[in-house]
C-alpha cells in the first residue's frame, strides 16, 4: 500500500482536562500517514489522481486550532475522521503529540490507526 505522509505538523490550540490547560493555547504535534492506491497519480502526474496533502494539513490544523478537545485521544480521532473522508483514503495512522507536557519528556500524546469500514 503507497502512504502519504505529513511529519512535525505543529499547530497551537486549547488541549488538555486542567484549568491552566483550557485557558491558554499550548502546542500540539501532528503527524499523519495515509494509506491509498497511488498508482493512477504515478501515471497520470495529477493531482486530481492523489491524495492532496496540502488540504488535510490544513483541515487537521483547523481542526486542532479550534475544536478545544478535552483530551489527545479525541482530537486524534476527529483528524483520522477528517482524513477519511477524503476521497481514495483507504487507512490512516494519527499521531498527537503535547510537547513538554511532563516533566522531564520531550512529548507525550496518543497513535490511533482507522481505515474505512
Amino acid at each position: 500500500m503507497d502512504q502519504v505522509f505529513i511529519r512535525d505538523l505543529l499547530v497551537r490550540g486549547i488541549i488538555g482536562i486542567n484549568d491552566w490547560e483550557r485557558e491558554k493555547q499550548q502546542d500540539i504535534l501532528i503527524n499523519i500517514t495515509i494509506s491509498a492506491d497511488l498508482s493512477a497519480a504515478g501515471e497520470s502526474d495529477n493531482i486530481s489522481d492523489s491524495i492532496n496533502y496540502r488540504t488535510i494539513a490544513k483541515k487537521a490544523q483547523a481542526q486542532a486550532e479550534t475544536a478545544e478537545r478535552l483530551t489527545v485521544e479525541a482530537l486524534a480521532a476527529d483528524i483520522a475522521k477528517i482524513c477519511l473522508e477524503e476521497p481514495g483514503v483507504i487507512k490512516v495512522r494519527v499521531k498527537v503529540e503535547k510537547p513538554n507536557a511532563v516533566r522531564f519528556a520531550r512529548s507525550v500524546g496518543v497513535e490511533v490507526e482507522r481505515s474505512r469500514e
